[in-house]
């Protein structure tokens, strides 16, 4: 069954979402600040404690029953460069979990996605922070299986490394913000259980938030603001763009660039960060938007953000059919719904526009200059590559299997073995009709280049999106530590459905 046959049987009643309650329109609240982690620090050593529980909150006006880091987003933690740090992991949901320092350059054998931490028990996660990384970074659980909805959940959090550069006066006299970018779809006040839809496209949600407020108000108190952006979404991509004022790039998932970037607009896929000067340059109100994107997802008409239209589509497939898919269950998959009503014919189209919030500049605003350089980026060579990979993502949709290289993941099997401290060139090829961000944990890497165009600047990277048909080239250096990783689409619901694999580096 391809595409096409698909949208034919949504037509015909077979495929189905689920109904999303409307949400009350709201008057637009001020800007929330997440709340910083409590740490105890002494002689160059961080301890801390996070804990994941079940949360009662209000999102919009209205109750919701989440999984979180104790609120969302959970609690900001910071770091420094060179600190040593002691994070006391506890998890006090009903299922096990774990946590993923996301994008952090430590050691395998403590980011450990295999490694999970039971109800009830705790795991210490101790490593030493890089000298070099400051930016901006996140936590979040890697159960394989359950990623998507333990993330679309709540469960996830900022970790965000200072350094030396940061004093610098353009970004020290900046007003910092952090916004973490997150959607969300309810019944009434719980997450609904996944659709084979929901597996096939990755779910998205009716309801958009900023730090988990709807279209808030940033009222700047100074002309010079510094964002850090981080896209928490399970499968919605965000192409932002500020009225009136370009965005300043001046670091990406792995830290700073060289110098700063003008940019019109800017795509942050899911799991993607990225830190923006904006130079508010006439008083007034100006909205950040995320514009129309098309990801190649399977849209309905007259549905929200590209989600499900006001009636719904259902609670699922069928049930013969979603049994007939092999899907996995996870809490309640396949079978109609109370209504078992159908919405609209399923088809391809992009998310509509949303604003997602108003920032209020000052009455006479008088930015910063921008930072004439910023930090250093290391020049890799590939020509002094020791291997150039292909790795080719692709897909069953229906049966919603995703696989690199024909193999789905399988944790007891390693798909590559590579030495510690060389460089590989990893060709990443999406051979599927929809994008997928592509994700790598302990090792940072450069992107090359794109459709054969050599990228516009050098950066730090741990995710990189891939178009339909395109192939992306990257520049992996394995350096510091070897072990057993992995690497995963992050577009989560096909991570927890097959598109994933295990590295393996030794000396």
């Amino acid at each position: 069954m391809n595409r096409r046959e698909l949208l034919k049987y949504g037509a015909l009643g077979l495929v189905g979402g689920y109904g999303l309650s409307r949400l009350p329109a709201l008057a637009q609240p001020s800007f929330p600040q997440p709340r910083a982690l409590e740490v105890l620090r002494a002689d160059g050593v961080v301890e801390a404690q996070i804990t994941a529980r079940q949360s009662n909150l209000t999102l919009s006006g209205r109750p919701a029953r989440l999984m979180t880091y104790g609120g969302f987003p959970g609690p900001t933690l910071r770091l420094r460069e060179g600190e040593t740090v002691r994070l006391n992991f506890t998890n006090n949901l009903p299922e096990a979990t774990n946590l993923h320092l996301h994008g952090l350059h430590v050691p395998a054998s403590v980011d450990d996605p295999l490694a999970l931490v039971q109800p009830g028990e705790s795991r210490l996660y101790e490593f030493t922070v890089p000298r070099g990384s400051a930016g901006t970074y996140w936590y979040h659980p890697h159960v394989h299986g359950r990623v998507a909805p333990q993330l679309y959940a709540g469960l996830a959090g900022l970790l965000v490394v200072e350094g030396p550069l940061d004093a610098l006066p353009e970004l020290k006299g900046a007003e910092e913000h952090v916004l973490v970018l997150k959607d969300w779809a309810f019944s009434g006040d719980r997450i609904p259980a996944w659709t084979p839809m929901d597996w096939m496209n990755g779910r998205e949600g009716n309801l958009l938030t900023v730090n988990a407020a709807v279209r808030p108000t940033l009222r700047a108190q100074k002309a010079t603001l510094r964002l850090r952006l981080l896209n928490a979404s399970n499968a919605r991509y965000y192409r932002l763009a500020l009225e009136n004022h370009p965005l300043y790039l001046i670091a990406t998932d792995g830290g700073l660039l060289e110098k700063p970037v003008e940019l019109s607009e800017l795509l942050l896929a899911p799991g993607e960060r990225a830190e923006v000067l904006v130079r508010l340059s006439r008083p007034g109100n100006h909205r950040l938007q995320a514009l129309p994107y098309d990801r190649g997802a399977m849209m309905t008409h007259g549905g929200t953000n590209g989600m499900m239209g006001d009636q719904g589509m259902g609670q699922g497939m069928g049930q013969g059919m979603g049994q007939g898919m092999g899907m996995m269950d996870h809490g309640g998959m396949g079978g109609m719904g109370d209504t078992g009503m159908m919405g609209p014919m399923p088809v391809m189209g992009p998310t509509r526009l949303e604003t997602l919030l108003t920032v209020v500049a000052p009455a006479s605003p008088k930015p910063l200059p921008l930072p004439a350089s910023l930090a250093p980026v290391e020049r890799l060579e590939p020509a002094r590559a020791a291997a150039t990979r292909r790795l080719v993502l692709g897909e069953r949709m229906a049966q919603a299997e995703f696989f690199i290289n024909d193999r789905m993941f399988d944790p007891g099997r390693v798909d590559i073995r590579a030495k510690l401290g060389t460089l590989e060139v990893w060709e990443l090829v999406n051979k599927t009709d929809m994008d997928h961000p592509f994700h790598l944990h302990t090792y940072p890497f450069q992107v090359l280049s794109r459709g054969g165009k050599p990228a516009p600047y050098r950066a730090w990277k741990d995710t990189v999106n891939l178009r339909k048909d395109e192939t992306v080239r990257i520049a992996v250096p394995l350096r510091d530590f070897g072990g057993v990783t992995v690497y995963h689409c992050h577009l989560v619901e096909h991570e927890d459905r097959g598109m994933m694999g295990v590295l393996e580096v030794r000396p």
